[in-house]
């Protein structure tokens, strides 16, 4: 990564800090104007304050729906001949805004080499009191980069945006994909440990946008973070994933978990953690999805999975759309998506017989949260991990505890929205029960049992966690899709492997890119993937 944008991108955060965040953040968080210099609260409210985790227009519309939802089929795309073809600028700009901040990202890793330059400069008794800021950046730090690994591959790091040591400029190395994944496994643990044993105050809890200062809540993170991050290594390293997520699963006082207590009918407002929308936003994402378009029903997700098991999420995941006719609008009778090999032509004939996006959840939701991570995914997790190396009673029970709470959880969703548009009530436990004990039923070999797994977590990824589905599916290659590849462009017949480099960062960075310009393909794997 080149130093001079990451010293471009802090001066921009200075401004950003003392002006234009006075309107965007509410008044029990920091608020920029009422200080007079940069300090690390600071820096660390805004590094939460991503809308590259958040659901915002740009992250969705030219990150998202373009590339990791066409790749893991999570959203509807055009069958034409650039579908699988990356969008080097947009692909761009999601890499600057993890390094330098701007008005789409907060440029977590800039901002954090910010809090270690004032963190350096303090007294041993500042630094005290400032480490649980320091704790918490990493966390979101690991977290973030984790993705542009999972995306990318090698990626600067450890050189990106050194900013304490010289202030001359100088381009970063490219750091080791799984040196950077073993330094984020051990860095989690380590959080996880301090925030079992420290306090908040209210300091931490002012400036916290995310979980309000919350100790349990960050050593859940942490902890979660770091079982998602063991399970996405554990075909690559089983040895060492499975020792230690053995460890944790085992020992649940010790390593709690984002898990909603093993509860199906759980509160994702109170346990899962949730970026919020800042109070003066007033979008939706209308326009961001059907722009592509990307508002219609995928295919496989609806046509596959969803309607044959008669899914309670598809009623508050999508609607069954229709026509008007002498006037009056008739919906369609039932839920079915438009082929996924339907060309461009007969989509704009037939659009209308097919299921959309459900407008009160998705659609029209100025109330959408960021997720970051949720109690579904974690019992996902717990199941593989179970069915792997542990008991498959205990899989079962962590498998329908996973299926049970993602309906609660888009339900949560569906009622988050004041609009006036129809909220949907939901269903009751034992009909909730009877569609996990009856039609998603966990049964089979290991290979068939692990299979429901990893679709049923992928169904609740969907396109808002595009990022995670499309990781999940490179590793765990479920759902068993297929790609139509007639008539495109030739090299782009299929979904990438990873994320080509962006343009900027081998021109700008060419004498560190040439170390790893071999492996700059889109059918190179990222380590991790070797299934």
């Amino acid at each position: 990564m080149n130093k001079k944008s990451i010293i471009e991108g802090l001066l921009l955060v200075i401004v950003l800090l003392f002006s234009s965040c006075t309107d965007q953040l509410e008044e029990k968080y920091y608020n920029p104007e009422k200080s007079t210099q940069a300090n690390i609260p600071g820096f660390f409210t805004a590094i939460l304050n991503n809308d590259r985790v958040r659901p915002s227009y740009w992250n969705v519309r030219t990150f998202l729906l373009m590339q990791p939802a066409v790749y893991s089929q999570t959203a509807y795309f055009t069958n034409n001949s650039s579908s699988y073809q990356q969008a080097d600028g947009y692909t761009e700009q999601y890499w600057n805004n993890f390094y330098s901040p701007n008005s789409n990202g907060s440029g977590v890793l800039g901002m954090y080499r910010a809090m270690e330059v004032a963190y350096k400069s303090l007294s041993d008794a500042d630094k005290a009191t400032q480490e649980i800021f320091m704790q918490a950046a990493r966390v979101v730090l690991f977290d973030e980069a984790s993705k542009m690994v999972d995306l990318w591959g090698d990626i600067p790091f450890s050189e990106a945006g050194s900013l304490e040591n010289t202030s001359a400029i100088s381009n970063a190395k490219f750091d080791d994909q799984k040196e950077l994944y073993t330094t984020f496994i051990a860095g989690l643990k380590e959080a996880a440990t301090y925030f079992s044993t420290t306090s908040t105050n209210a300091t931490f809890s002012k400036y916290d946008i995310l979980l309000s200062g919350n100790v349990n809540k960050w050593q859940r993170y942490a902890n979660s973070m770091r079982l998602r991050l063991l399970m996405r290594i554990s075909n690559y390293d089983e040895n060492t994933a499975k020792t230690a997520v053995l460890e944790m699963l085992n020992n649940s006082s010790t390593y709690p978990l984002v898990d909603g207590s093993n509860n199906g009918n759980y509160q994702p407002a109170s346990t899962d953690i949730l970026l919020q929308p800042l109070k003066t936003y007033t979008d939706n994402l209308n326009s961001a999805l059907t722009e592509l378009p990307s508002h219609y029903a995928p295919d496989y997700m609806l046509n596959k999975v969803m309607k044959p098991a008669n899914d309670p999420r598809m009623d508050v995941i999508f609607d069954k759309y229709g026509a008007t006719v002498n006037n009056a609008f008739v919906p369609n009778k039932e839920y079915s998506a438009m082929p996924i090999d339907a060309t461009s032509a007969f989509a704009e004939n037939n659009y209308m017989k097919y299921a959309i996006v459900d407008s009160t959840t998705l659609l029209q939701n100025k109330s959408l949260p960021g997720i970051v991570i949720t109690a579904p995914e974690v019992n996902f997790l717990k199941a593989e991990a179970f069915e792997r190396w542990g008991s498959t009673a205990d899989a079962k029970t962590a498998y329908e505890t996973a299926v049970k709470q993602s309906v609660s959880f888009y339900y949560y969703l569906n009622a988050l929205n004041t609009s006036g548009l129809k909220v949907v009530t939901k269903p009751s436990d034992n009909e909730i029960n009877d569609f996990v004990t009856s039609r998603v039923t966990y049964t089979g070999t290991p290979t068939e049992k692990l299979a429901k797994i990893w679709v049923q977590k992928w169904v609740h990824f969907g396109w808002l966690q595009s990022v995670q589905a499309w990781s999940e599916y490179r590793r765990t290659k479920y759902p068993q899709l297929t790609f139509p590849s007639t008539g495109k462009l030739s090299g782009y017949e299929t979904p990438p492997t990873r994320l080509i480099y962006p343009s900027g960062e081998k021109s700008n960075n060419a004498d560190n890119y040439a170390t790893v310009q071999s492996k700059d393909t889109r059918t190179t794997k990222i380590f991790w993937d070797v299934k």
